[in-house]
């Protein structure tokens, strides 16, 4: 069994701390949930999430929560759903925003030919890797770290 206690992360924010502060980790689970806190001012620019519904839930601070165009405040103990295919984008408050999401597991690496076949130089795996969490990206076209929204790197060819 895997779990934290909200109140012990929340308690005392180190200055300055962000990105994912706790994560379901189990291989073989179904679900994928974590605790991700925002700087004061820190945003993340509007996106699409095409592959899961995603359940938000204030945890402390505040902050904005745009989603489809429609902008939303955010306050401790809110509960949000976010569709999947919905252009959604968060900025952090002035005292920094910690959120609790939680979303069906993506697809995993699947063995086979992507589709449309890309002709040129293979991509290189390297910028997967979130600079800010530093969480391996698994999606082929992620733009965005799963766990703490900020923006991948630009894909580059290999060699």
């Amino acid at each position: 069994m895997e779990g934290v206690t909200l109140t012990s992360l929340v308690r005392e924010p180190v200055e300055g701390q962000s990105g994912a502060l706790w994560r379901l980790r189990r291989r073989t689970r179904q679900l994928d949930a974590n605790v991700v806190r925002f700087p004061a001012g820190h945003a993340v620019a509007a996106h699409t999430e095409t592959e899961v519904d995603v359940l938000v839930v204030v945890v402390a601070g505040g902050g904005t929560l745009t989603v489809g165009g429609t902008a939303r405040e955010l306050r401790p103990g809110m509960v949000v759903l976010v569709p999947r295919g919905k252009a959604r984008g968060i900025g952090a408050g002035p005292d920094g925003l910690t959120l609790l999401t939680a979303h069906r597991r993506r697809t995993g690496l699947r063995i086979g030919r992507r589709s449309p076949a890309r002709s040129g130089p293979p991509e290189c795996a390297v910028h997967l890797v979130c600079g800010s969490c530093h969480r391996h990206a698994i999606e082929v076209d992620a733009r965005y770290c799963s766990a703490c929204g900020t923006p991948l790197p630009e894909r580059r060819a290999a060699g």
